[in-house]
């Protein structure tokens, strides 16, 4: 049976109309000067289409259609329940194109078929219907004054809205941004990575389609000029970013040189994973870790890269992670079997193995490091696990986004949480522990934006908020939270 859905997914990719332009005022564009970059797959390295490079002219194009529309009220001014039912429209559009939308996806990025089936485009829908049911449902304030006085706080939408997303999850983190910036009445310029542009431009088609007016969503293809443009532009209300914490600081710097927009950032990680020795289940717990690290071949912001295990556990539980990991084993993407895709691209792939490489100075190797597949023509990394590192080494500190895990040990709860703190970075961690009290005391003490017990990374749930602290930003995607981000409160 795999043979058959793999020769059909082949069969497709082969056939799958590609169409690099950009989607601006309800239509696609070439830009003006005839600029294009050639859109690699990791997967083999074929090249998968040309993609229009926007310059200048398209993003102002783009951004006075955002305008426009919003300020014409085409779109904001509709009622919630329209605003809605169009929404709604949209996400059966992309029911009915799922196996296409999970197909650019594999081919952009080097994702598993499988898990693009069955996790990235059923979650983006998801979030769009969620954030659809709610657009009809947020309300304003009646504030309590004086007997004769009245007063109250609207709500009202932002205006325009720049997503600027990356690469890793490209058609769900799009999703993210825009569904929320979309119910509450925005107009929105999405900026997809130039490398994962595919999914973005499909989409937008499938909106209009759906009854979205032209100049709403509109979609620019390009390098990060395109995203500096966009986050230093007077006419642009709010950013919307994720990405690394190095860029969200260039546009958090650019939006306060222009008009001081809003800036929702949400940016990078290098998550502590903790194993106490009164874990209950040490087996799932070993699969959860590899699972944290080596699942969209480490390119993650929530990966599990700091894996912290109690020195009376410590040499049984990592031969469960070791065990655990060879499940991850590099393969084709359009093979439904495979379990671990390609890395995105060229650079990434040198910069991972150069962390490898310092790794071997900095701590003990226990499986992996090597790039394996070559003869594909396709970016694949095998799982690898530092075991003993130093806590100031670069593979410690530094946020690799590739499948590289790197471990400590420790006696004590305090230790573990110092260890884990020890970090610029403050997006997510777990604790695993059947002890309630050690749950608590940890998810108080540890200092990120989302902490995990007895499990890691359980954000599939639309009604949690998604983000960090510190150097991981100050955004929330998902959740009612977003929703705010996205809409100005008005005294009446």
């Amino acid at each position: 049976m795999i043979d058959t859905i793999r020769r059909d997914w082949h069969a497709l990719a082969q056939t799958l109309p590609l169409d690099g332009r950009a989607f601006i005022d309800g239509r696609r564009v070439s830009a003006r000067d005839g600029a294009v970059f050639a859109d690699l797959s990791p997967g083999d390295g074929r090249m998968l289409a040309e993609i229009g490079a926007c310059g200048e002219r398209e993003v102002r194009a783009a951004i006075d259609a955002a305008r426009r529309s919003f300020d014409a009220g085409v779109w904001a001014s509709r009622g919630a329940r329209e605003r809605k039912a169009v929404l709604q429209r949209w996400a059966a559009l992309l029911r009915e194109h799922a196996d296409e939308l999970a197909l650019m996806e594999t081919l952009d990025v080097g994702k598993p078929i499988a898990d693009t089936t069955s996790i990235d485009v059923p979650g983006a829908i998801y979030c769009l219907e969620w954030f659809a049911e709610a657009a009809d449902k947020c309300i304003d304030e009646l504030v309590p004054t004086e007997p004769h006085q009245f007063g109250y706080v609207s709500r009202e939408p932002v205006g325009v809205v720049a997503a600027i997303v990356p690469w890793n999850f490209p058609l769900q983190m799009a999703m993210w941004k825009i569904a929320p910036a979309l119910a509450a009445g925005n107009s929105v310029l999405l900026k997809p990575s130039e490398k994962s542009p595919l999914s973005a431009l499909r989409i937008a088609e499938l909106a209009s389609e759906a009854g979205l007016p032209d100049g709403v969503l509109n979609v620019l293809t390009g390098d990060g000029t395109v995203g500096s443009l966009l986050a230093s532009d007077m006419q642009v209300d709010c950013v919307a970013f994720t990405g690394s914490t190095a860029v969200g600081k260039r546009v958090m710097e650019s939006a306060a040189r222009s008009n001081l927009k809003r800036v929702w950032l949400e940016l990078g990680g290098k998550s502590p994973n903790i194993v106490m020795p009164d874990c209950a289940d040490l087996a799932r717990a070993a699969r959860t870790a590899a699972a944290g690290i080596f699942y969209n071949a480490g390119q993650m912001c929530t990966a599990a890269s700091r894996l912290l295990v109690h020195a009376d556990i410590y040499d049984i539980f990592m031969q469960a992670v070791v065990d655990a990991a060879a499940y991850y084993v590099p393969g084709d993407p359009l093979d439904p079997a495979t379990t671990m895709g390609a890395i995105v691209d060229e650079p990434q792939l040198h910069k991972v193995l150069g962390y490898v490489a310092c790794g071997r100075d900095e701590a003990s190797l226990r499986i992996g490091g090597r790039r394996v597949r070559e003869a594909s023509g396709g970016l694949y990394i095998e799982p690898t696990v530092f075991e003993r590192a130093r806590v100031d080494a670069r593979i410690a500190r530094e946020e690799i986004f590739g499948p590289v895990l790197t471990t400590f040990s420790f006696d004590h709860l305090d230790e573990a949480l110092a260890m884990a703190n020890d970090s610029d970075y403050g997006l997510g961690a777990s604790i695993w522990t059947s002890d309630l009290r050690t749950a608590h005391e940890a998810s108080r003490r540890l200092r990120t934006g989302m902490v995990w017990v007895n499990c890691h990374d359980e954000g599939g749930d639309m009604n949690f908020p998604f983000g960090g602290v510190g150097q991981s930003g100050n955004g929330r995607d998902n959740s009612l939270h977003a929703l705010e981000n996205i809409r100005s409160r008005s005294r009446r």
